[in-house]
């Protein structure tokens, strides 16, 4: 059995540790609000513009026919959107291992070549990529230092840039979609090249714009704003995801710690009454002892 001091020092370091979690969660409670406000403002504009991006991409014009023109995929970026800090539950390592996972079902023959590249936004997706000696584009991984749409149209005109010089032939996204505080959905989704509509009617209604002041300045503008937006939805729904998972898992570690502090209580109070009990019977082994001399 511990000692009343290894006991008590532990309960010490269990209620430190408490406070920590619940200030963290506290933290992330406040950050989540903000985050979860502007994913929530951004939504209906990125999906109207994601429609106009697959119909415009899919408009005659020469000028932007590389947006949605199909190569043979040698070469592979895929971007991961992680967080910078850990304390998030299995945040980040999801994200990390859905990459893992999309190099070896669909681009394994690509990776022997040392044909996959990576761009990392967020820290610990750099420091993975890193360690693994993966090829890595680390000029936007500190993005979340300064989170806004310039930072991120930033890494959206590299990707763009990369893929109509044909430095990649298709470009892949990995992030957390956020849902709710409890629930992150995981997301792979191709950037470059951008995908057909599906449905050919209603691509054919849909397509039918007026278009001012012409054609070839409305796509040479906008398409490729529309990628920079859907990227800056991407990294804002990470971003939202991380606060409600790093929220979720210092929760749950107030409440462990919460029940840890229960045990450890009722183990000094076993403790407490077993040397009370002890120096009772020494009391009462010397006092017999006494009337027997």
């Amino acid at each position: 059995m511990p000692s009343l001091k290894e006991v008590k020092s532990r309960i010490t370091s269990v209620i430190s540790t408490q406070q920590i979690t619940k200030a963290m969660k506290m933290v992330a409670a406040a950050k989540l609000r903000r985050s979860q406000e502007k994913i929530m403002q951004m939504r209906p504009f990125a999906e109207k513009m994601n429609s106009l991006l697959k119909n415009l991409s899919s408009a005659e014009n020469d000028g932007q026919a590389w947006y949605s023109q199909v190569r043979e995929e040698k070469k592979v970026l895929i971007i991961a959107i992680t967080s910078d800090r850990g304390l998030c539950g299995s945040f980040n390592s999801s994200v990390l291992k859905a990459v893992a996972r999309l190099v070896e079902e669909k681009y394994a023959k690509q990776a022997k070549q040392g044909n996959v590249a990576y761009l990392p936004i967020g820290k610990k997706a750099f420091e993975f990529f890193e360690k693994k000696n993966f090829p890595v584009k680390s000029d936007f991984y500190t993005l979340f230092q300064n989170l806004s749409f310039d930072t991120v149209s930033a890494a959206a005109e590299f990707a763009l840039a990369s893929f109509r010089n044909n430095e990649f032939d298709k470009i892949e996204i990995v992030y957390n979609e956020f849902k709710n505080v409890a629930t992150q959905l995981l997301r792979v989704e191709q950037f470059l090249p951008i995908l057909p509509v599906e449905n050919k009617e209603i691509a054919t209604v849909q397509t039918d714009y007026i278009y001012q002041p012409n054609q070839e300045d409305i796509l040479v503008g906008l398409i490729p704003k529309s990628l920079k937006v859907q990227l800056y939805k991407a990294v804002l729904d990470s971003n939202a995801s991380e606060n409600g998972a790093r929220m979720t898992a210092m929760d749950k570690a107030t409440e462990n710690a919460g029940d840890l502090l229960k045990e450890l209580k009722l183990t000094y109070n076993r403790t407490r009454q077993a040397a009370i009990t002890k120096e009772i019977l020494e009391i009462v082994a010397g006092a017999e002892a006494l009337k027997s001399a």
